[in-house]
């Protein structure tokens, strides 16, 4: 769950609407060659680079007052630097992904579509963060809106009809599906169980997760890497690019982590980097308790696109300002992955679905998991 701090209600409503009232589609040329693998060095500089990044992360995370794991791996040249990257953590808001994940997948399915009609009815409204709870009910919306809703604002009624809508079963299944072992969603948001509870709920309230799982679940829907059950692979995807139509579903997702209205964890230092006029070359979902603060996010470098997953959680600041010490901490973080992984900063332009590098040939394989999907 995520507690709305900002006042500006009407602001953030206006922005959340813009976008649910956006054209669904992308664009489908794909910017396949824009991120480059930048200057060609030896391993024994790339591993020394590494070696003083983990260095710098361990005295930033040292610093901080409460605990830290992380996560972050840079696709195209595979350099990845952790801290207890598969310590099992308290997801807050963050679980959202693996609904939005699993709403793309039934999307392509033909199970669900965009433009479905959800009703909030009365009695539905949940406190936290949103806005959706200060609307009269009954209000009539789309999948896409309230999904939107869900990443955008971390809207938790419309997490609530998104869960309603797409399955907690499914969604867990999915998780399953793509080997993540330690990955679950519990419940919905501030109402009853409707069924027996896991044993550790009550440690981890909405959901759970490790910082490495989370951020394979964000590499999938920036790689758009979506399940081909049952199907023939088109021409394209064979030839290593994405179908017009998994681009669009993509491309959906990919608009409202873009647009992520909360933005003091890992883009705070990092978008000042970005003198493009291409839009945000970060998208992201956070989550936030009182003693937790996190951030899953693709953060578009230069030299090539990074997953970055921190958790800050046991905080001693349980504050609800810009100025909480996890949020800091989170955003110093990134800053020192991306000024040593891209040091000339991020650029929008590769923020597309397939992120310039198109999804794997072949068989469909869980990023890095060395497993094959299930087709």
């Amino acid at each position: 769950m995520q507690k709305m701090r900002v006042p500006g209600v009407v602001l953030g409503f206006a922005l959340a609407v813009s976008l649910c009232g956006a054209e669904g589609g992308v664009a489908q040329e794909q910017a396949r060659g824009a991120a480059a693998a930048g200057p060609v060095v030896s391993s024994k500089t790339t591993e020394d680079a590494d070696s003083a990044l983990e260095a710098r992360l361990r005295e930033i995370a040292k610093a901080h007052h409460g605990k830290v794991a992380m996560y972050a791996t840079q696709l195209n040249t595979g350099r990845e630097v952790s801290l207890d990257a598969d310590t099992v953590v308290q997801t807050a808001s963050v679980i959202k992904l693996t609904i939005l994940f699993e709403a793309m997948e039934q999307v392509r399915e033909g199970k669900a579509r965009w433009d479905d009609k959800i009703t909030l009815q009365p009695g539905d409204a949940v406190s936290g963060s949103g806005i959706l709870l200060f609307l009269d009910a009954p209000q009539t919306l789309t999948l896409k809106d309230v999904l939107t809703l869900m990443i955008v604002m971390s809207d938790n009624t419309a997490t609530n009809l998104a869960i309603d809508r797409i399955g907690l079963d499914a969604v867990n299944a999915r998780a399953e599906w793509m080997g993540l072992k330690d990955t679950h969603l519990y419940k919905k948001i501030g109402k009853p169980a409707t069924g027996p509870m896991p044993a550790d709920q009550a440690k981890y309230g909405l959901g759970k997760s490790t910082p490495r799982e989370m951020a394979r679940v964000m590499e999938r829907i920036g790689l758009c890497e979506l399940e081909k059950r049952g199907e023939l692979a088109e021409p394209a995807e064979v030839a290593g690019t994405i179908s017009e139509k998994d681009s669009a579903i993509c491309g959906v997702a990919m608009k409202m982590l873009r647009n992520q209205f909360y933005r003091d964890t890992i883009p705070r230092y990092l978008e000042k980097l970005d003198a493009t006029e291409t839009g945000s070359g970060i998208a992201s979902k956070t989550g936030s308790l009182n003693a937790v603060r996190a951030d899953v996010a693709i953060v578009a470098g230069k030299t090539g696109p990074m997953v970055i997953s921190i958790f800050t959680y046991e905080n001693a600041d349980t504050s609800w300002t810009a100025e909480n010490e996890g949020e800091v901490t989170i955003a110093k973080l990134a800053r020192a992955i991306v000024e040593s992984w891209s040091p000339t900063g991020i650029d929008g332009k590769t923020l597309v679905p397939g992120l310039g590098l198109g999804p794997k040939s072949g068989e469909m394989v869980s990023p890095r998991s060395g497993a094959a999907a299930s087709n």
